[in-house]
């Protein structure tokens, strides 16, 4: 079967579980298309430990082929952030310009390092031989926040306007600060070449500042365009260029995508829509991107679900994954708290802002995605067959799942309550 085949009958598949859902399970939609895959994954897995081998093994194989990897980081993620940053409100963001920063670069620098220090030293307590630098690449891949399942789960519950326009600020700009970490410290594993404290600022100002940047002139050519035309069809085409040929073009002069994408599609959400568009595409413009993302959201969360087929699994992993769920909570929470020890010197913020942006933290695909491109063959406990890209995509796993399913569920009455308060302290 061919890639666009698979790919036909995963989206047939995510939009069959949607109508289930909204039908009978009421359950946010993305949740519901995680877990039902994750369930299919279950069956398939004791299919195949009960003589139906060949079920299991073709499921692989046609996965195998998508090349998750690649599939997100290549495709699908130009597409779901240029959406995610066309829904942002440009004067929500000044004001929280200051918060959102902060969270981006220092929450994540230190929960990086909280998560690959403890986690170094609970593996030498219970004899897994798990190094450093590979706990600290592990730290570095989970802790910047998804912004794909941020704007898929939380940013459609309303929640207060200064706590929504930060845990999606911040899931939307840290990615660019967090694939410099990860790039540092994946080079430092096993590309074996010595690296500086220049080469990282390089590295940091080539990626992230060049992404910002290329973004901005991206919005500009784009926005141009757009007032250019009349034709509301036309218009709303033109959209559809900057996620692809600007997204890979970005990629090709090595400046970060995700962050082009997040800058054009603040500046086209907010700039080109107020000055830009005809009347007709205004109103079409969201009901547009709404439709592309939804569409987008069903494979990306079916395929975290059906991610499982292709791990191995052994009991350290179990192990380290039941470590390491509470410790990213841990050190998240420790992240926000830290901030909002500076935040509160300058002005009052709602009382569930901390417990709802650590417990709405999401992580998804992006993480996975990273984990995936550790190389095999660097072995943990060589006489089990266990390597250290088992180890971290199995514990992983385990958090984007825990991410999307626990969490992504249960913040609801989170979120109620600081609206109660919002609502109580305004009157």
């Amino acid at each position: 079967m061919s890639v666009y085949a698979t790919l036909c009958f995963l989206a047939a598949a995510a939009m069959l579980i949607a109508f289930v859902n909204s039908k009978l399970g009421k359950w946010q939609t993305t949740i519901a298309i995680t877990a039902g895959s994750l369930l299919f994954s279950l069956l398939i897995v004791v299919a195949g430990k009960n003589g139906f081998t060949q079920l299991q093994d073709t499921a692989i194989t046609q996965l195998a082929k998508l090349d998750f990897e690649h599939f997100l980081l290549n495709g699908l993620l130009g597409f779901l952030l240029f959406a995610g940053g066309l829904g942002i409100k440009l004067e929500s963001l000044k004001d929280q310009k200051w918060e959102i920063t902060a969270l981006a670069l220092g929450a994540t620098l230190f929960s990086t390092f909280f998560i690959g220090f403890t986690l170094y030293f609970i593996c030498q307590l219970i004899g897994i031989p798990f190094d450093l630098i590979y706990c600290l690449l592990f730290g570095s891949l989970i802790s910047p926040t998804d912004p794909i399942a941020v704007l898929a789960i939380v940013k459609k519950l309303d929640a207060p306007q200064r706590i929504s326009t930060q845990i999606e600020g911040e899931s939307l700009f840290n990615d660019g600060f967090g694939l410099v970490i990860f790039v540092t410290l994946f080079s430092i594993a096993f590309s074996g070449q010595p690296i500086s404290i220049e080469s990282v600022s390089m590295m940091f100002l080539h990626e992230a500042i060049g992404g910002i940047v290329y973004g901005f002139a991206l919005g500009l050519l784009f926005h141009y365009l757009i007032s250019a035309t009349n034709d509301h069809a036309m218009e709303l085409l033109l959209t559809i260029g900057v996620p692809t040929a600007g997204y890979v073009f970005g990629q090709m002069i090595g400046v970060s995508g995700p962050l082009a994408m997040v800058v054009a599609g603040i500046m086209i959400g907010n700039w080109t829509r107020k000055n830009g568009f005809s009347k007709e595409s205004k109103a079409q413009l969201d009901h547009f991107w709404e439709l592309v993302d939804e569409f987008l959201n069903g494979i990306l969360f079916l395929l975290i679900g059906l991610s499982m087929l292709e791990f191995s699994f052994h009991g350290e992993d179990w192990i380290i994954m039941l470590i390491t769920i509470p410790l990213v909570l841990l050190a998240r929470y420790l992240s926000v708290r830290l901030c909002y020890v500076g935040f509160n010197q300058f002005r009052s913020y709602n009382p569930y802002s901390v417990i709802i942006l650590t417990w709405g933290g999401l992580r998804g695909g992006l993480a996975l995605a990273m984990a995936m491109a550790i190389p095999a063959g660097v072995w943990v406990l060589p006489e089990k067959q266990i390597d250290v890209r088992e180890i971290i995509l199995v514990i992983t796993y385990g958090v984007v799942l825990f991410s999307i399913l626990v969490q992504g569920s249960s913040i609801v009455p989170l979120i109620n309550k600081a609206k109660e308060w919002q609502n109580t302290h305004q009157r």
